[in-house]
């Protein structure tokens, strides 16, 4: 596994101690674990308002008595990663503290808990030049620690209203970085998310690999939701199959936000599912891409190893019902994906093999309004 950010967001509808821990034993006990979702993240809002008299981060007493290296112990215990949130300015976007004048004390007190993953925010940085100061420092205070902490970054997000973010060098510092909006439980808010990616992967696309990968979202600290909303009450069947096949082309960081505790069983069906996980976390580590809209239908594909390619296909008409997509396998892989023959698997929205297809052989695929069919060939 090249990316292993399967995760579970600890925010709703602020972090606890408890909440975590809960968490943290649903998914050891519930086969998350198993399923590949190995972090448990803490998002903003888990600091006291004021840093000790050593000038150290510490946890709200209230929230977390008994600490953060006691709960990383305890998740530990359980076969998984903790994460934690900090900001590259002065305050988090919620007004703790930040890292700004601290990077490397925080990066040693993060260390000295047991921390294996940073979400680093870019809330009250000031200049560009300081935003970026900081995401290069806090990314060498990591690595000075000598322990392995996986660094999600916002620093494309808050370059791009201002000038286009320089990915290559972005990469040397991070492991993921966040390039678009807050997803929200809503449709519009996927749908907006895979426009923009589409629109930007002539420039995104080409960066992702193993080390580093596009995060087309993050979470937002006030309405609590992460990258994966599935699970919630937003989104329609149809529509969370689409968020998860195109977030496994994407080749995106799996961070889920939602109550395991209580999610249907058709929702934990989708997010553990096995093979499109095994698509998400495919070793060759690139990342897939639009190759052709025509009216409301979009075809991606993503490279796999083993010379195979993941396809989705994404209907967005939101009324009427199933429409069907014809389109050639010379299509797929630059005409060589199925040259001379390919087998065709079904992986969503259920899985079936469709048999042998010769390099000349067209699909036809019936997709539900805000639905996607992905396939393996």
């Amino acid at each position: 596994h090249v990316l292993r950010f399967l995760s579970w967001s600890c925010c709703l509808p602020v972090p606890s101690e408890r909440l975590c821990v809960e968490m943290a034993d649903v998914m050891a006990a519930e086969g998350w674990r198993d399923a590949g979702y190995e972090f448990v993240c803490i998002d903003d809002c888990w600091m006291a308002p004021t840093r000790d008299e050593h000038g150290r981060l510490q946890a709200d007493p209230k929230r977390f008595p008994s600490g953060i290296r006691k709960l990383a112990d305890y998740v530990h215990s359980k076969g998984l990663k903790l994460g934690i949130y900090s900001d590259v300015g002065n305050k988090t976007c919620a007004g703790f503290p930040g890292s700004y004048n601290h990077y490397d004390l925080d990066a040693q007190t993060f260390a000295s808990w047991g921390v294996d993953l940073l979400k680093f925010d870019g809330c009250n940085s000031g200049t560009l030049e300081l935003l970026a100061e900081g995401y290069r420092h806090m990314s060498l205070a990591l690595n000075k620690t000598g322990r392995s902490i996986v660094y999600s970054c916002e620093w494309p997000f808050y370059l791009r209203p201002v000038q286009q973010p320089n990915y290559t060098e972005i990469k040397q510092y991070c492991n993921h970085w966040r390039n678009f909006y807050d997803v929200y439980d809503s449709w519009r808010s996927i749908k907006s998310i895979l426009d923009w990616t589409a629109l930007h992967q002539d420039s995104i696309v080409k960066i992702a690999g193993p080390g580093g990968w596009n995060d087309p979202d993050m979470a937002s600290i006030f309405v609590f939701l992460s990258q994966l909303v599935i699970g919630n009450f937003g989104l329609s069947w149809d529509q969370a199959v689409t968020q998860m096949a195109m977030w496994a082309i994407m080749a995106a960081p799996l961070f889920m936000s939602n109550d395991l505790r209580h999610i249907s069983p058709e929702a934990k069906w989708l997010l553990q599912n096995k093979e499109v996980i095994a698509i998400n976390q495919d070793p060759l580590g690139k990342q897939g891409y639009q190759i052709t809209k025509d009216k409301n239908f979009e075809l991606w594909e993503r490279p796999l190893s083993g010379h195979a390619y993941a396809v989705a296909v994404l209907n967005h008409q939101e009324i009427g019902g199933p429409q069907n997509f014809t389109f050639s396998l010379t299509f797929l892989g630059n005409g060589l994906a199925c040259n001379p023959a390919c087998s065709v698997r079904q992986i969503l929205p259920a899985s079936r093999d469709w048999g042998l297809y010769n390099w000349v052989s067209s699909l036809s695929v019936e997709v539900n309004p805000t639905g996607t069919v992905l396939l393996k060939v």
